[in-house]
């Protein structure tokens, strides 16, 4: 299967990450290391999502991990930053950055304001998964990683709850698996023969 068809921006509540491939967006604090070496991406990816983007929606977990609103895209994307948090009065202000504490659908209405037309981005996932159980995000985007990070911060953790199915956006069955192969490098790798012990 090929890669997506470009992000348009059609005022879209849009939950957007990069995922290892086995299901964390970030290490165990928030660590964002694992995405600077080894992993590529289609050469105009990120032009699509400063071009689409109108305004991001993040947590404060993030948020103090990372507190760098002028950073969103390599610095490239330029809007409106909206932080969720329970102690907004706490939150370090910050150039271009709103930090929220009302209900999720409140939350939606003025992101989507401030994104005039464009998508709003959910950056967090304890948020979009709150968002998706309300039925208030219109797509999820995912680049899939090469990488096994084993441990990390999960893009959907919601342990005792029902399976959210979904339908896959582009051409042929929604429902259809997407298959993927890879191999690992570097130290990981041994064939067969290296593995078996000798006579």
């Amino acid at each position: 299967m090929g890669d997506t068809e470009p992000q348009t921006a059609g005022g879209k509540v849009l939950w957007h990450f990069t995922m290892s491939l086995d299901g964390f967006v970030a290490g165990p604090n928030h660590e964002m290391d694992w995405m600077m070496t080894g992993i590529s991406f289609r050469p105009d990816l990120v032009e699509e999502y400063v071009e689409t983007t109108g305004a991001v929606l993040g947590g404060r977990d993030g948020w103090d991990a990372f507190p760098d609103a002028g950073n969103t895209y390599g610095g490239a994307w330029k809007g409106a930053t909206f932080v969720l948090t329970h102690h907004p009065e706490d939150a370090e202000p910050a150039d271009g950055v709103t930090f929220l504490s009302c209900d999720l659908a409140e939350v939606v209405r003025i992101g989507l304001a401030a994104a005039g037309g464009k998508n709003l981005e959910v950056l967090s996932p304890t948020i979009g998964r709150q968002l998706l159980e309300l039925g208030l995000i219109d797509e999820i985007d995912l680049h899939i990683a090469p990488v096994l990070l084993g441990e990390g911060i999960r893009l959907y953790d919601n342990p005792g709850g029902e399976p959210v199915r979904l339908h896959r956006v582009g051409d042929g069955d929604p429902t259809s698996v997407v298959n993927v192969r890879y191999r690992p490098t570097g130290t990981a790798k041994k064939s067969a023969a290296e593995t078996v012990p000798g006579d």
